[in-house]
């Protein structure tokens, strides 16, 4: 027998290489992991999946709305963190809001606007925070005041012309007319209400803080970087914890303490910061509002 050409042979040894290796790390090696990760970490392997009467009702790793069929927050339940990904906690469309500390000014809403995005306008990241801030406030009876936000919840923000000298005319540019600026003078000139569509990009902007000390947690009012992190800060469930045991009629002492019992440290003793799981809290709070039955 004749012995096969030199690039015959290669490609034999290539095509038994692909094989080989498409058994073992296509097929042996996944089975192997999968069936290591199914004995020794059942749970965690399929997602950490949380039951409740023996149906699944979501993840310990996936963030979810406490809300009713209009969107408003359920007062007897601890509410998460805001979520930028889809219409919130869609694990499809995890992202961040890509806004930064600079997005200050909002598009204020054009009814004579030339299509539904003019319409609509939209808010900026400042007046996101500062609107959530003040919804906070008066849902947990609580100051949703906080710097840089007006008291109506809009970012407290001037454009001021000229750009650069003696100001001549001052705009708050994200209260629309016919409101009330929040400051009725700045360096002597009189300060109007924003007039939807109008361009003021060529003023200074001018962010006045005002002296509010904010109560609500920064976690409460900003999306974080997945939009699908299930846990809130200690601070914010503190919060929250007087109004969910007025509603569940509990002492407020027993929600404390459930929140206690639900707070994760920091990972490896120094990483990151304590967390409350706003999933297994709430269903910890159903389970002592009907007396552990």
């Amino acid at each position: 027998m004749e012995r096969l050409p030199r690039w015959i042979l290669q490609h034999l040894a290539a095509i038994r290489a692909v094989v080989v290796l498409t058994l073992l790390l296509g097929a042996v090696y996944p089975l192997a992991v999968t069936g290591v990760a199914q004995v020794l970490f059942h749970g965690k392997a399929n997602g950490s999946i949380v039951t409740k009467g023996g149906k699944d009702v979501g993840s310990a790793l996936i963030g979810q709305l406490f809300t009713d069929k209009d969107g408003k927050p359920i007062p007897a339940y601890f509410q998460s963190r805001p979520s930028a990904a889809g219409d919130g906690y869609d694990m499809l469309s995890t992202a961040a809001s890509n806004l930064g500390p600079e997005d200050v000014i909002d598009t204020l809403p054009d009814p004579k606007g030339a299509d539904d995005a003019a319409k609509e306008g939209r808010r900026s990241l400042l007046t996101q925070v500062c609107a959530r801030s003040k919804a906070i406030g008066e849902l947990d009876g609580v100051s949703g005041a906080r710097q840089y936000c007006t008291a109506d919840g809009v970012g407290a923000v001037l454009k001021v012309f000229p750009a650069v000298g003696t100001p001549k005319r001052v705009v708050s540019v994200n209260q629309a007319c016919p409101a009330a600026p929040f400051i009725p003078v700045y360096q002597g000139v009189k300060v109007e209400c924003g007039t939807p569509g109008d361009d003021y990009a060529a003023g200074r902007t001018v962010p006045v803080a005002g002296d509010a000390r904010a109560v609500v947690p920064p976690d409460a009012v900003t999306a974080s970087g997945s939009g699908l992190d299930p846990h809130i800060s200690p601070a914010y469930a503190e919060v929250q914890a007087p109004r969910v045991a007025k509603q569940r009629g509990l002492a407020l002492s027993r929600v404390q303490a459930l929140i206690r019992e639900h707070t994760t440290g920091r990972a490896l003793g120094f990483m990151g910061e304590p967390g409350v799981n706003v999933l297994e809290l709430n269903l910890a709070l159903d389970h002592a509002s009907t007396g552990g039955r």
